[in-house]
Formats: structure tokens, sequence, C-alpha cells
């Protein structure tokens, strides 16, 4: 008895690995190359919201005319300390965080340039679908509270 394929059959696997592989390896690098824009974005819409709740804890009355530049300092030094997290390679650096206070409310902004987070994870370009990850210029993010 004959064991094995017949000899018309014989590339079929392989041409059909091939196209499958093509396939798979598209899906898995979105999977892949999506979900780190993703954990930043949440990473920085934490460290916006953490840093609105400890610029709350100014005291006004012992900060007295210097409350506006207390009330941003913490705030931007707690942006700051809750994405140490992210690895040199990734190029984030101060400036991108920025705290604002005009009259009674407090912004923290969190604005990263999509080109450094390339320079980490390339982006593919695929001919149907284009670039992988397709991403804005910049991932922003920002938390506001009104004193």
């Amino acid at each position: 008895m004959k064991t094995g394929l017949p000899k018309k059959q014989k590339g079929a696997a392989a041409i059909e690995f091939a196209l499958v592989f093509g396939i798979f390896f598209a899906v898995f690098y979105g999977l892949v190359s999506y979900s780190l824009p993703l954990l930043m974005m949440q990473s920085f819409n934490q460290a916006a919201a953490e840093a609105v709740r400890q610029a709350m804890s100014v005291d006004p009355v012992a900060a007295g005319t210097n409350y506006a530049t207390q009330v941003t300092a913490r705030a931007k030094a707690t942006a700051i300390n809750q994405l140490k997290w992210i690895p040199a390679s990734f190029q984030f650096s101060d400036d991108l965080v920025t705290a604002t206070y005009s009259g009674t409310t407090l912004t923290v902004t969190i604005k990263y340039p999509t080109s450094r987070l390339h320079s980490v994870f390339p982006a593919l370009v695929l001919p149907v679908i284009g670039t992988v990850p397709n991403l804005p210029a910049n991932l922003y993010a920002s938390s506001s509270l009104q004193f």
C-alpha cells in the first residue's frame, strides 16, 4: 500500500501554507502593533487623571500667591512620575507633559509624537491595507478639573 500524497498534490500543502501564513502574520502583527499604542494611551490617560487628583492636595492657604505655580508643578511632577515605566528607547521626555492652571481650571496634557513610537516599533506598509498601525500624528491625553 502506498503512503503519501499523489504526485499532483505534493506541493499543494506548501502553497496553502504560504497563503495562510501571510494572513496569520498580518493578523498577529496588527494585534501586536496596535496593543502598544493602546497601552500607552491608557497610561497617558491614567497619568493625567492622577496628576489632576494629586494637584488638589496643594493647600491654597499655605501656598499663598504661589498657588498656581505649586499646583502646576505638582501636577506635572505626578504625571512624569506615573510614566517612569516607559523605556528610554521610546524617547519620552518631560516636555511632552504640560500642566496649565487658568482661573479655576487645571488641565494636564500629554502629547506624544507617533514618530518616536515608530523608532521602536516600525510601521509595516501592506499593499491593500496600508500602514499598520495607522496612528494619528500624536498620541494625546488630557484631564482637567475645575477647583
